[in-house]
């Protein structure tokens, strides 16, 4: 048996190794926030979030360039992802109570098996997938705000249902089985017993996926296509953050550049947001579902 002094040793060894993880997922995530911060709060202005981006800059030192904004681009991106979370998060949540509650071996299984697999999927082969899904069978919606939704939303969907299965699968069997010894059914027992002991968790899984979809250019390029106006319409192109910071961050034009850095910290902030202030009505909600 280790002594006293070995075992301080280890403990001493582990919590600096653990220290050190810490510091290394920190360093780029800092490294990111402050490149951003930098060169992207340089340009944030009422008039930045409010007006439309402006045409490409051709004068080499960006004297006199017009400067717009990325109004338009957040309120489609906003679209985008709350269209894809409507679709996206109650499909996933029904997955997770299916192969939790209902799935048995063989076909609960094989059903988180392909969403595994789908959550490896790079977003990139989606956006082609729903591309060429509607080339053949949709062909005037190909490049529109229905388009890009279900792209994000197929990529939110195992995120969701995975989470949802585990969360409702950490929830203890004596729930269950207090909920049936009341005499109630078995799917109103999920729905009013199990399902709410685990939705903080389900909801962080949820704030996951809305998290990955907000930041997706790929099948955006494909799908959304992307214009100056933000949101149009269901069935029409779609401009947002992530399409318009590849775009204006590759193009070279002076004023693009500068705005893209502007829209990467918006697009941050905003993701930001969403969870900080859904963490605090979840929290506030289970208060008072605790205390009633």
């Amino acid at each position: 048996m280790a002594s006293p002094t070995v075992r301080r040793a280890f403990n001493w060894v582990a919590v600096a190794l653990t220290c050190a993880c810490v510091v290394v997922i920190l360093i780029p995530l800092a490294s990111i926030l402050y490149t951003a911060i930098v060169l992207g709060g340089s340009v944030l202005s009422l008039h930045f979030l409010t007006a439309g981006p402006p045409a490409a800059c051709t004068i080499p030192s960006g004297v006199g360039c017009p400067v717009g904004g990325i109004g338009p681009l957040i309120g489609g991106t906003l679209a985008l992802v709350g269209l894809a979370s409507a679709l996206a998060v109650p499909i996933g949540v029904l997955t997770g109570i299916f192969t939790s509650e209902y799935g048995g071996r063989g076909l609960g299984r094989a059903v988180s098996f392909f969403t595994d697999v789908m959550t490896g999927l790079p977003s990139i082969v989606i956006g082609v997938f729903v591309y060429g899904l509607f080339v053949l069978y949709y062909p005037r919606i190909v490049f529109s705000a229905i388009t890009g939704s279900i792209a994000l939303a197929i990529i939110m969907i195992p995120i969701v249902a995975r989470t949802s299965e585990e969360s409702l699968r950490a929830v203890p069997h004596s729930v269950r089985e207090a909920a049936l010894g009341l005499g109630i059914p078995k799917y109103r027992g999920i729905l009013r017993v199990v399902l709410p002991s685990a939705l903080p968790a389900v909801a962080t899984g949820a704030l996951l996926a809305v998290m990955r979809a907000g930041g997706e250019a790929a099948p955006l390029l494909l799908t959304a296509f992307g214009n100056r106006l933000g949101f149009v319409g269901l069935d029409q192109p779609v401009g947002s953050l992530p399409p318009t910071i590849y775009e204006f961050g590759t193009s070279g034009a002076s004023n693009w550049l500068a705005d893209a850095w502007g829209a990467s910290l918006i697009l941050i902030i905003l993701m930001l947001g969403i969870s900080i202030v859904a963490r605090l009505v979840l929290r506030n909600r289970f208060r008072a579902f605790g205390g009633g």
